[in-house]
């Protein structure tokens, strides 16, 4: 891709077995947790502030000479010449000392292979050839330090195991104390469970470094280490991989993954995964060629570079389980934006993505939401916000007082939590072509529904999804949210067979429609922030829906004015969120632009989002919160809600058309050997 990553993704499992690197080379920093640096402008984070380094340093020994690739150190480094991030692997090309070095990074995640996907094992390919006619001896030296399994250097002791299986070595380090599941947290990493390193003949050696932390005070820490060394001879291929023992605490169950749900070790799993090496990644090429295609076609070649800069992110910020039930949950981090698990509101923009490769995870992710509303813990009757505190899914915290245990009703999202459920189920239902969780769950979605059609007319003061802005009355984005939401539970409905209600509530939609093109408009072919506040302006992305579903219940010509009208507000890096502050939100900007009638008008929209990440300063995974006069990022990062980047591809798919068959997106080439191809 042509786009500058501000962050690019190498190890990306879980929002635990997290590596990134920070720089455009990667030899001029170590490598970092996506957590990063502890600072940030909305809140307090505990901590002393310091780096957060997830360190995995490279060295290339050639002809007894040592040569950095990765990390920092003292040996000399090799010239970078190229770097190319696809969706799912990053290659690196370093030149020097007579050879070319490709460093490969990849985690295969197939999300139509889910066994695959969740396997906690990355790779890094060395291949090396010669540039200067002669034979060179190589051989390849990876350190990782102790950060990579404790939440700070020093937390615990740690223990060191060897260990050989089928012909591949392995390293082993972990915690002494081993509390599995112990705490949740937001700039929270993992302190349990075990790291590994793989690779054929390989031998390992413990070691320690003393890093300067501030110079001016003369702090240091010192930092645990295991470096492997392996022979270089033409190729290598090396696996990181970590066992987290169990994954998720799901209200008082320790559940585990799907790779591991019947007994396999991690062991077994490092020496599958080595095995099916070249099978993966001739997968990962397909799938990589064929959304760079489609993408393209769909909202241009800027808009393909997001897409398969998001993909790797958007996964890995959710883990993957299976409950006592055997059904699959699928609990996303809110990362930095205070931790939460299973978040409605970050679910909601995130699911175009799975809309499309796999609609099952969209239901993965609500499941747990229902099993919390439907427990004598959940007191209103609206929907709630989130079902836990990552990895900790026990519940609501979200507006929790800690001393009475109640849940404040301020800080709740009524209309907006009401309207993405029934929203989220109504894309799955059609995606997947199954109803029958909303058959389940009719009842509890109808009171949701009600309550909509009782206050989301002109919803009262109260938070939506843009909480960071703050409470706002009388939210005309709200409003098209309380739409859609009763639009799609009449598609539930009509499936069901209850012509009757589907009638009923979509006239209710309509209603609320008519009503809002009233009284939100500004009289020049504009609409309002707020019903009350004439002049101002904001994005209308909940809508969108209107327009993939198919329910047409406000003309195309409204939004062409409003799009229109939108660019007078552009800044150098993109359209604000709205007209109170210069900062946005790159979810509802994608979600925005696809209310525009043509490709060119879409492309106009993502130019300057594209923009903003190759020039931003703020090196971190893709924020989706960010400045749009400075390209700054405010505050998150790492957030699955990238996910939503994919609605452009989804509406081209027509993946949620209702009425129509959408294309099965296919993952694989004609000349793959996995089994859905032959």
């Amino acid at each position: 891709m042509k786009l500058r990553a501000p962050a690019v993704p190498l190890i990306t499992v879980d929002p635990y077995f997290s590596v990134w690197s920070d720089s455009d080379t990667l030899t001029e920093n170590d490598t970092v947790h996506w957590t990063g640096q502890r600072k940030m402008t909305r809140g307090v984070i505990p901590g002393d502030g310091s780096d957060r380094r997830n360190m995995i340093r490279g060295v290339l020994n050639v002809d007894g000479i040592d040569y950095r690739f990765m990390g920092k150190g003292d040996a000399d480094e090799l010239a970078q010449t190229d770097v190319d991030i696809t969706a799912m692997y990053t290659a690196y090309t370093f030149e020097g000392a007579g050879i070319k070095l490709t460093a490969t990074f990849f985690t295969p995640l197939m999300l139509d292979d889910l066994t695959t996907m969740t396997r906690p094992v990355s790779y890094l390919k060395l291949a090396v050839t010669s540039t200067d006619g002669e034979a060179h001896v190589c051989k390849a030296k990876i350190t990782a330090s102790e950060e990579l399994c404790l939440d700070t250097v020093g937390q615990f002791d740690i223990t060191v195991d060897t260990l050989s299986r089928d012909g591949i070595d392995m390293v082993k380090v972990g915690s002494v104390d081993q509390p599995v599941l112990w705490r949740s947290g937001d700039s929270v990493r993992i302190d349990w469970g075990y790291f590994y390193m793989a690779a054929k003949g390989a031998s390992f050696e413990k070691g320690s470094f003393t890093e300067v932390t501030d110079p001016k005070a003369g702090t240091e820490r010192t930092v645990r280490t295991v470096t492997m060394e392996t022979s270089v001879d033409g190729e290598a291929l090396i696996e990181f991989a970590y066992d987290d023992i169990y994954s998720i605490d799901y209200f008082g169950s320790k559940l585990k993954s799907i790779w591991n749900k019947d007994g396999k070790t991690i062991e077994e799993a490092v020496v599958e995964a080595y095995a099916e090496y070249d099978t993966l990644l001739c997968k990962a090429v397909a799938f990589d060629e064929k959304l760079l295609v489609d993408a393209t076609k769909a909202g241009g070649e800027k808009y393909s570079d997001l897409l398969r800069l998001a993909y790797r992110q958007v996964i890995a910020a959710h883990k993957l389980v299976v409950d006592t039930n055997g059904e699959l949950l699928f609990i996303s981090k809110e990362c930095f934006s205070n931790g939460c698990a299973a978040t409605v509101d970050v679910s909601y923009p995130s699911i175009p993505m799975f809309l499309i490769y796999n609609p099952e995870l969209v239901l993965a992710m609500m499941r747990p939401v229902m099993k919390f509303a439907k427990s004598d813990a959940w007191k209103y009757d609206f929907a709630p916000h989130d079902a836990g505190r990552y990895p900790l899914v026990t519940g609501q915290v979200y507006g929790l007082n800690k001393e009475t245990g109640e849940l404040k009703f301020e800080m709740q999202m009524p209309v907006e939590e009401c309207g993405n459920m029934l929203v989220m189920t109504t894309a799955y239902s059609v995606a997947a072509d199954n109803y029958d969780f909303a058959k389940e769950n009719l009842d509890l979605f109808e009171q949701w529904a009600n309550y909509l059609i009782k206050y989301g007319v002109d919803p009262e003061n109260q938070l939506c999804t843009d909480d960071f802005a703050g409470h706002l009355a009388h939210n005309c984005n709200l409003s098209l949210k309380a739409v859609m939401g009763l639009a799609g539970i009449s598609v539930l409905c009509e499936k069901l067979g209850f012509a009757d209600k589907a009638k009923s509530y979509m006239e209710e939609a309509r209603k609320i429609a008519i009503n809002w093109l009233l009284r939100a408009s500004n009289g020049d072919g504009s609409y309002r922030l707020a019903f009350d506040k004439k002049g101002t302006f904001s994005m209308k992305y909940n809508i969108v829906w209107d327009k993939l579903f198919g329910t047409g219940l406000i003309p195309q010509d409204v939004w062409n004015g409003e799009t229109r009208a939108n660019r007078t507000h552009f800044n150098a890096y993109g359209m604000p969120l709205d007209s109170r502050k210069s900062y946005t939100k790159s979810d509802w900007i994608v979600w925005t632009a696809t209310l525009c009638s043509t490709k060119e008008e879409f492309e106009s929209y993502i130019a300057p989002l594209w923009t903003a990440y190759n020039v931003m300063p703020s090196r971190v995974p893709m924020t989706d919160w960010y400045d749009t006069v400075t390209s700054m990022k405010i505050g998150f990062q790492n957030r699955t809600v990238q996910g939503g980047l994919y609605i452009k591809l989804m509406e081209y798919y027509g993946t949620v058309k209702v009425g129509t068959k959408a294309e099965k997106v296919h993952l694989h080439s004609e000349g793959c050997s996995c089994h859905h191809c032959h």
